[in-house]
């Protein structure tokens, strides 16, 4: 039996730090959390790609999405190149990942209660809280390059549609996951072939991923057009992933394995 006295030195397991900024834009303080690959060094020359979760506090997508970067970006896998991931912890995703509206009427319809919104619409200053601020502070503090991803579920799946619409720039590369396209009565939707048309004018990958379609048909077939607008752009390099055996809860930790797999195809 193991006793106290017979223990050996005891070191805590260290994944990753936190940054605490101060958005201007936002108004607010926002807990970020870093991880800084294996054998990262400030003093290094080399320059990182950087992953960013939108849903990244410790309690939400930032852990687990961590350990699916680690194991592909081991040595002896290899399947992308070493990256910092960021991970933004939320302090209200209803407010900073919806686009503004002029009423909430269409909430019902979609099985939502008015008052379970009480703050929503800015979308686009949360937007440029990561042009202007946060992806400056990181490429700045850090050995990061370009090349960006970034990575959001449901609500946070409507934030990437946008940013990927109106900012592409922003990202390299896109995985969203069971977007919650139905905000504003499909408002983003019904324009992603003209804001696709006027605002891509680059190469961008693409991962799409739906749960099964039998829990939600409705999301499933706005996925569906989502996807088909898209495929018309020739500057996007779409992978579509149907996942049958997942659920809009149990989606994120396997569409971000597939995610990998697809944006980083491995002869």
């Amino acid at each position: 039996m193991f006793t106290a006295n017979n223990l050996s030195a005891q070191k805590k397991i260290t994944i990753g730090q936190t940054d605490q900024i101060y958005s201007t834009i936002l108004k607010e303080n926002r807990k970020i959390n870093i991880y800084l690959p294996e054998g990262y060094n400030v003093a290094d020359t080399i320059k990182y790609p950087i992953i960013y979760i939108l849903d990244g506090g410790i309690e939400e997508d930032f852990i687990h999405i961590l350990g699916i970067v680690r194991y592909y970006t081991q040595p002896w896998i290899a399947q992308f190149p070493k990256s910092i991931v960021v991970g933004i912890e939320n302090t209200n995703r209803k407010r900073d990942f919806t686009f503004a509206v002029s009423n909430l009427d269409f909430l019902e319809k979609e099985g939502f209660k008015k008052e379970n919104f009480p703050q929503y619409g800015k979308s686009g200053a949360y937007i440029s809280f990561l042009q202007k601020e946060l992806q400056p502070y990181m490429e700045n503090k850090y050995n990061a390059n370009k090349d960006r991803t970034v990575i959001g579920e449901s609500l946070a799946g409507l934030l990437a549609s946008e940013i990927l619409l109106k900012q592409p720039d922003l990202f390299t590369k896109y995985i969203i996951i069971a977007p919650s396209l139905w905000w504003g009565e499909q408002k983003l939707l019904f324009e992603t072939a003209n804001l696709l048309n006027t605002n891509i004018k680059k190469s961008l990958s693409v991962y799409l991923g739906v749960p099964n379609k039998d829990e939600d048909i409705k999301m499933y077939n706005e996925s569906i057009k989502f996807s088909q607008s898209l495929k018309q752009n020739n500057n996007i390099n779409l992978s579509f992933d149907y996942l049958p055996t997942e659920l809009h809860a149990t989606i994120v930790h396997q569409a971000v394995y597939n995610a990998f797999k697809k944006l980083y195809p491995k002869n």
